[in-house]
C-alpha cells in the first residue's frame, strides 16, 4: 500500500512541477517578446503560437555549438506558417524581426533571442501535449458512452 501511494505522491509532484514550470516559461517568453519588440511583427502575443516553426538565421540551436554565430550572417528570427497558395499548403518564412550582422550582436542580446526561440518551441511542444491529452480524452468518452 505504500509503495502506491508513494508512487501517487511521484507524480502529483511531476504534475505540479510541469505546471509550474509552463507558467514560469510562459511568463519568460512574453517579457522576451517585449523586450526585442516582437509586437511589430505579431501585435498580439498568443498569435506566435500560429506559427508551425521558429527558427534562427546566424546563431547556432543545436546542442553542440548552442549559441555559436555564422560570421558574415545576419541574425534573424524566422518564424514559418503554411498559407494555402493556388490550393496547395506552402511553407511560408516570416522574419519576425532582423537584428544586423551576428559579429555586432550584442552579448545579452544574443542570449535573449536564443533564449526567446527554445522558450517558444518550449512552450509549442506543451500545446501540443494538451492537443494529444485532448484527443484522447474525447476518445475515451466516446469508447464509454
Amino acid at each position: 500500500m505504500s509503495n502506491k501511494i508513494d508512487r501517487l505522491k511521484a507524480l502529483a509532484n511531476e504534475l505540479s512541477s510541469y505546471e509550474i514550470d509552463r507558467k514560469k516559461n510562459q511568463k519568460r517568453l512574453k517579457e522576451l517578446f517585449n523586450t526585442l519588440e516582437l509586437y511589430s511583427k505579431v501585435e498580439d502575443f498568443e498569435k506566435i503560437f500560429e506559427f508551425k516553426a521558429m527558427n534562427l538565421s546566424g546563431i547556432s540551436l543545436n546542442n553542440s555549438s548552442l549559441g555559436e554565430i555564422s560570421e558574415g550572417k545576419y541574425a534573424q528570427i524566422i518564424a514559418i506558417i503554411y498559407a494555402e497558395e493556388e490550393g496547395k499548403k506552402r511553407a511560408k518564412n516570416v522574419n519576425l524581426r532582423y537584428f544586423g550582422r551576428v559579429e555586432k550582436l550584442d552579448e545579452e542580446l544574443k542570449r535573449d533571442i536564443i533564449e526567446f526561440v527554445l522558450r517558444w518551441r518550449l512552450e509549442k511542444s506543451f500545446l501540443g501535449v494538451d492537443h494529444y491529452k485532448k484527443m484522447i480524452k474525447e476518445l475515451i468518452k466516446e469508447e464509454s458512452a
